[in-house]
């Protein structure tokens, strides 16, 4: 016998419950991924403080992209592995390739706020850069790339998500959610209890 339908109610609080998960998550890899984009950026353009200009001083925009790409690589290990894998569906390089591909609508994002601040506005101190750049920039394209990955790249569908059960459970198409197999050959199918 097959328990009833969860209602409306269950259905919408186990969503939210999976949605503030999700959203925790992705909030602690987005702020580890920060540090290090913020970090790294700041070490190309300006250098260590006290000390001659970074390696990447008269190239920032070319530097936001150098510390963008290893936090995005960072970034694409710890929500898959971490905050979206019970939705993980899709292979590995097609996954990565939407991962990347929405990253960089994101880096967009940062780098027009960036540019805009830069070369429109003339602020060109590290504070404006942080600002435009790390600030504003970053919660745009935050915003713009939690929607992406939950809607194009971790899509993957668990029938725990709609009963509400919690993350541990295998994402669709895994070795444990296989269908058992049938009786071998000459097996008898009556001492098996099937």
């Amino acid at each position: 016998m097959t328990s009833p339908r969860p209602g409306l109610v269950d259905r919408l609080r186990a969503g939210y419950q999976v949605l503030v998960q999700e959203l925790a998550k992705f909030g602690t890899v987005g702020a580890l991924a920060f540090v290090l984009d913020t970090v790294l950026y700041n070490l190309l353009v300006f250098g260590l403080p006290g000390a001659d200009p970074g390696p990447m001083a008269d190239s920032p925009l070319w530097a936001k992209t150098v510390s963008a790409g290893v936090a995005t690589v960072f970034s694409w290990l710890g929500n898959r592995w971490w905050t979206f894998r019970h939705r993980r569906s899709e292979g590995v390089p097609r996954e990565f390739v939407l991962f990347v591909f929405f990253n960089v609508v994101g880096l967009g994002i940062a780098l027009a706020c960036l540019g805009f601040s830069r070369y429109v506005l003339g602020l060109d101190s590290q504070l404006a850069d942080n600002i435009s750049g790390n600030g504003i920039g970053l919660a745009l394209g935050t915003l713009f790339r939690f929607w992406a990955y939950r809607t194009f790249v971790f899509r993957g569908e668990l029938a725990a998500e709609a009963r509400g059960s919690g993350d541990d459970v295998p994402a669709a198409g895994s070795p444990s959610t296989a269908p058992t197999p049938g009786p071998a050959a000459g097996q008898d199918v009556s001492a098996s209890g099937r």
